[in-house]
């Protein structure tokens, strides 16, 4: 584990106001939020907050909320997030030291947007492979030492064998030392033995176990009997 907990204090701010509007980020700044495995996949909506939230995590961490490294931060045009400006951690033992110096940060933010951009400008040439592959190239050769991963929504351009690769990328990485926090919409994702899994909505947040995710329950349903769902969307 590197960070143990994130938070962001503000005296005040309009609940009306994105991103402030959005119940987990209320949540975050009235309770903060606390890692308890080494990696933590938040699922919801799209809508739901949970992009803000890791994008806000990465920027708090030095990551580029463009995408890439820490040695990388601000090389993009966008600007620091209003919460990830504000974003603090409480570190776990060994990340303290990472926490603390910017010499020593690892780490990595894959975007599913801007993913081999952020590739290719750190050295990879993700071009002469397909979408999906240059996912891989990342997880093959970025993901390799202790450091804190924030992924959102890797899954974006992976096969069924590939999210399985990426679970044995995901498990060794986290065996070597590694920290992954990581925004999916994915059951197959979800379903690593040891995560902790947070549902995102307008409830704000909450850990649920893997078989109460609502996206496990509709894709068992869907794959059980497709026109359950379709009735109500295909025209006869």
């Amino acid at each position: 584990m590197i960070v143990e907990r994130a938070y962001a204090h503000l005296s005040s701010y309009d609940e009306d106001t994105w991103p402030w509007s959005v119940p987990c980020v209320r949540q975050l700044l009235n309770e903060g939020l606390r890692f308890t495995a080494p990696v933590t996949f938040l699922v919801g909506e799209n809508g739901s907050g949970k992009s803000t939230l890791v994008e806000a995590l990465a920027e708090g961490f030095g990551l580029d909320s463009y995408g890439g490294s820490h040695d990388w931060r601000y090389a993009s045009p966008r600007g620091k997030s209003t919460l990830g400006e504000r974003m603090k951690f409480d570190a776990a033992p060994r990340g303290r030291r990472m926490v603390t110096s910017w010499s020593a940060r690892k780490g990595f933010f894959l975007r599913a947007e801007t993913a081999l951009d952020a590739l290719g400008r750190e050295g990879f040439s993700p071009d002469s492979v397909s979408h999906g592959e240059g996912f891989l190239v990342a997880f093959r050769g970025k993901f390799l030492h202790a450091g804190l991963y924030v992924l959102d929504e890797p899954e974006a351009a992976l096969s069924f064998s590939s999210c399985l690769e990426l679970i044995g990328h995901i498990d060794r990485l986290t065996k070597e030392g590694g920290q992954v926090i990581c925004a999916t919409h994915s059951p197959l994702l979800t379903a690593l033995p040891g995560a902790d899994i947070i549902e995102v909505g307008e409830h704000g947040m909450r850990r649920v176990a893997w078989r109460e995710l609502g996206v496990v329950d509709h894709w068992r349903r869907y794959l059980a009997d497709p026109h359950v769902y379709l009735r109500h969307i295909v025209e006869p």
